[in-house]
């Protein structure tokens, strides 16, 4: 083989294994930061996995609402009108949270299957809920009832 092929050669695949090597690092920065929506159903099924971060998200049920009396943590239950799970938060909730409201909690799940949240989200208006929310509420046959 010629000697200026030849390196051509060598610089080509050196650029496609670089590009392979940036794709690769890019993807798995994207697959860490992904937060993907879980109903209260596939929580208790076992489908969201322990320890990674997901959006969980459903009704909030009535009379779940606990504060702790010394400090900023709050345990609520989220519903889609088949199973529950329970949420543990430490912060201040949304002006707009609710019990009866739609929320999504941003967190980790726990091994006992409680939603570790360190954010949560509150529908802003009484007509608009959140899609994923509102697909799993479709899903259950219970859009529009009152728990």
């Amino acid at each position: 083989m010629n000697p200026v092929r030849k390196k051509r050669l060598v610089v080509v695949l050196a650029l496609v294994a670089g590009v392979c090597v940036a794709a690769t690092l890019a993807l798995s920065a994207l697959q860490q930061n992904i937060n993907l929506f879980y109903t209260p159903t596939q929580i208790a099924s076992g489908e969201a996995p322990p320890g990674q971060r997901i959006r969980a998200g459903g009704m909030v049920e009535r009379g779940s609402l606990a504060r702790s009396a010394d400090s900023l943590d709050v345990s609520f239950v989220v519903t889609d009108f088949n199973r529950s799970v329970t949420i543990h938060y430490r912060g201040i909730l949304p002006d707009l949270f609710r019990e009866g409201q739609g929320i999504v909690a941003l967190g980790v799940l726990d091994a006992h299957g409680v939603v570790q949240a360190d954010e949560v989200l509150a529908k802003h208006d009484e007509k608009y809920m959140p899609p994923e929310v509102n697909k799993a509420l479709k899903d259950s046959g219970r859009l529009g009832a009152t728990p």
